[in-house]
């Protein structure tokens, strides 16, 4: 019995140390659960956790440009984001052009959408950065026993690294917004130029299909000469070659128009096959900031936040301590981030060169914004001149097939001659046409640019 004391001793004695290493760590989880609690009466993150998004509630009812800029208080009220709210659409209402934008947007995956939702939650949690922070430390200080406490930090100066940590945060929203809004003008672009591809090919056909059905008449008449003994075999032989070509390139229309509508099929989930028709778009405004542009200046204001916040991880700062639990206590620290080396005068001035670089991107921007805008209204202006001007040829050719069909018939025209001339109609025809669809080609790639094909206030 007496032997048996001492290990008896040893036991409580490790009982005592795991009730009380386990009253301490009860109280923390206390503690733990109380901040919880409150932060969650405080803030409505917690209720997304739990499935209740009032995130997700607002977007519904708002567009999310709106919801990005109702999160802001008044004096970090965007300018930026009110740009891209202002952004309208410049396609007619109800056009064929408009449907194609309903339609592919609805069927996008909204990968921006995404990114922008989590640079806005990203965003509210900078913007609680200056609060308080509360988190466990636990030392072994012996091998048999623990010390477990909460410790409060607080910072007292930090040279405003936390502001440009808010000031990054807020940027960072602005420029996943205008990749928002260039990411639908690209896909609404792109369902455009598809649609626009199916309606050339169509048009294309169209003309293709009288000409053809020309020639093949044409074909008919001198396959009876052939047979007759009227005419050679030879100028046979060549009209049918020329109607094989000709049946070629009306096939190749129907194949490029059933591809360019399987694929804008694909980008829909709404029927869009009984469209036809393009519209004119009113491309003459000016003084409007391309998409390009306005992202550039956002991730400008991004880049020198995040100039801010290096140069301020440099420096030293101070901050206040609580320690809750076993040996509790307070004091004030000095803490720095990087700390202070031999190198950090340099990699402070190289942070100077890193806000004129930033400035200068932007600039550089403008100027190129500037010179792809000149650049596509000078091709447009061009391209209406051709189109003018290959639509009178093409006018006029058709009269001239007129007058020569009826001198076949009198006679006077060979039937190479009246092949010639309706291979010349169908030349005529397929460059006016391109030149038409071109040029709207080239309306919609201007409203790109200027972020004018999808309504600002509903993304």
């Amino acid at each position: 019995m007496t032997r048996n004391a001492p290990q008896k001793s040893a036991t409580g004695r490790m009982r005592g140390r795991t009730v009380a290493l386990g009253s301490t760590i009860t109280r923390i989880s206390g503690a733990g659960a109380l901040a919880l609690t409150l932060s969650g009466c405080m803030s409505p993150e917690v209720a997304d956790f739990f499935g209740q998004s009032p995130l997700v509630t607002r977007t519904d009812t708002m567009g999310h440009f709106e919801v990005a800029q109702s999160e802001r208080a008044e004096e970090h009220h965007s300018e930026i984001i009110d740009l891209l709210i202002s952004r309208y659409s410049i396609l007619p209402r109800g056009s064929s052009y408009a449907r194609v934008a309903d339609g592919v947007i609805a069927g996008a995956a909204r990968t921006a959408e995404s990114e922008l939702l989590q640079a806005r939650l990203r965003s509210k949690s900078a913007d609680k950065n200056w609060l308080p922070r509360l988190g466990p430390n636990v030392s072994l200080t012996s091998l048999s026993s623990f010390v477990a406490s909460m410790v409060l930090d607080q910072v007292l100066f930090d040279n405003g690294r936390r502001a440009a940590e808010r000031d990054f945060a807020r940027a960072d929203v602005e420029a996943a917004a205008v990749n928002l809004s260039i990411e639908q003008n690209d896909r609404v672009h792109q369902g455009l130029t598809l649609y626009i591809a199916a309606e050339e090919a169509r048009a294309q056909a169209k003309a293709l299909e009288g000409t053809l059905r020309e020639m093949r008449e044409l074909d008919r008449i001198m396959t009876a000469r052939v047979a007759g003994g009227i005419s050679d075999r030879s100028e046979g032989n060549l009209i049918t070659a020329k109607v094989s070509d000709l049946n070629a390139a009306y096939q190749k229309a129907l194949r490029d128009e059933r591809t360019a509508m399987a694929e804008l099929a694909a980008m829909s989930p709404k029927a869009l096959g009984n469209l036809r028709g393009v519209a004119s778009l009113n491309i003459r405004r000016s003084g409007t900031d391309t998409l390009k542009l306005i992202h550039a200046r956002a991730v400008e204001t991004r880049d020198i936040a995040k100039a801010a916040m290096d140069r301020a991880a440099m420096l030293p700062g101070a901050a206040a301590s609580v320690k809750i639990g076993d040996g509790g206590g307070a004091g004030v620290r000095m803490t720095s981030d990087q700390g202070f080396g031999f190198g950090t005068f340099d990699a402070m001035r190289a942070l100077d060169v890193a806000k004129e670089t930033a400035a200068r991107r932007t600039n550089d921007e403008a100027g190129d914004s500037a010179r792809r805008l000149a650049a596509l209204r000078e091709k447009h202006a061009a391209m209406r001149a051709r189109s003018a001007e290959a639509a009178a040829l093409a006018k006029r050719a058709r009269s001239d097939t007129t007058l020569a069909e009826k001198q076949f018939r009198a006679g006077t025209r060979t039937a190479l001659e009246i092949a010639g001339v309706y291979e010349n109609l169908a030349r005529l025809d397929e460059t006016a046409i391109s030149a038409r669809y071109e040029m709207a080609r080239i309306e919609i790639e201007i409203a790109r640019e200027m972020g004018l094909l999808a309504e600002g206030s509903k993304l």
